[in-house]
């Protein structure tokens, strides 16, 4: 489909909103197909070996589409940054329903978690590879190895329940945190901002590089490799970063909740 301009975009907003054109809406879906793409592009590095791109795609474009029909153009905000929660969540959504991840590789992740929590407690900083491999018993590559192996787990973390129970559905996403434009529940959006708050501070306790790994992949919406190129390290490098990361923020949010709940 040829490219629309804003101009055009716009009159297809109020010709689908105004007036319940439905050829509109179609031609809107197709026009914002990118942002599908896009985002399972970013997810399938992990999930490789487990699923195609194409099934990725095709969970977020029920995604796509809840976005377009929920979005109200009126109230001033981004389409994208409205629609690009919403797709992300179909596809968590999908992947959870699957049911596909074996539990030798959550058990791995969550030993992986604790290690890393103990020791930054007992270092009173992030440990690095070399501690983290030593305090395990592996070595640095055994260490990179299980890294690479717990990454679906990762990927998927910070999408999932922030405050939860496993098998329950009591839970937050991170998507829910961002604003839906016709959300006007004075109560949900503080318990919204609290979450963001604590988010925002586990954020800030990682080490640097993988503070911007986090930052550059979930907010800026770069690829594994275009980070890579922004800090100068490989992909594979940033894949692993930000698997540690994913890990440090899992078990703060755990203590967290944890202290709230005691």
């Amino acid at each position: 489909m040829e490219e629309l301009g804003s101009n055009e975009t716009n009159l297809l907003w109020k010709k689908y909103k105004k007036e319940n054109d439905l050829r509109a809406r179609e031609k809107l879906i197709l026009h914002y197909i990118p942002l599908v793409k896009n985002v399972a592009g970013q997810l399938i590095i992990g999930l490789r070996g487990y699923f195609e791109l194409d099934d990725l795609i095709s969970a977020g474009v029920y995604g796509l589409i809840c976005a377009v029909d929920r979005f109200d153009p009126d109230k001033g905000f981004k389409f994208e940054t409205f629609a690009l929660a919403r797709i992300k969540g179909a596809i968590f959504d999908w992947l959870r329903s699957m049911n596909w991840m074996p539990h030798s590789i959550r058990n791995k992740a969550r030993e992986l978690e604790r290690a890393l929590m103990e020791l930054e407690q007992s270092l009173g900083r992030p440990p690095d590879d070399h501690e983290l491999a030593d305090y395990l018993g592996l070595t640095v590559e055994r260490l990179q190895k299980l890294l690479h192996e717990v990454t679906p787990v990762t990927l998927v973390s910070l999408e999932e329940c922030l405050f939860s129970e496993e098998g329950k559905n009591n839970s937050v996403s991170l998507a829910e945190t961002v604003a839906d434009p016709r959300a006007e529940d004075p109560l949900k959006c503080a318990e919204l901002g609290e979450i963001k708050q604590v988010l925002a501070k586990a954020i800030a306790r990682l080490p640097e590089k993988e503070r911007l790994v986090v930052t550059l992949y979930y907010y800026e919406d770069l690829t594994l490799k275009e980070i890579g190129k922004v800090i100068g390290v490989s992909e594979s490098r940033v894949c692993q970063l930000h698997t540690k990361a994913i890990l440090r923020l899992r078990g703060y949010l755990s203590k967290k909740k944890e202290m709230l709940t005691t």
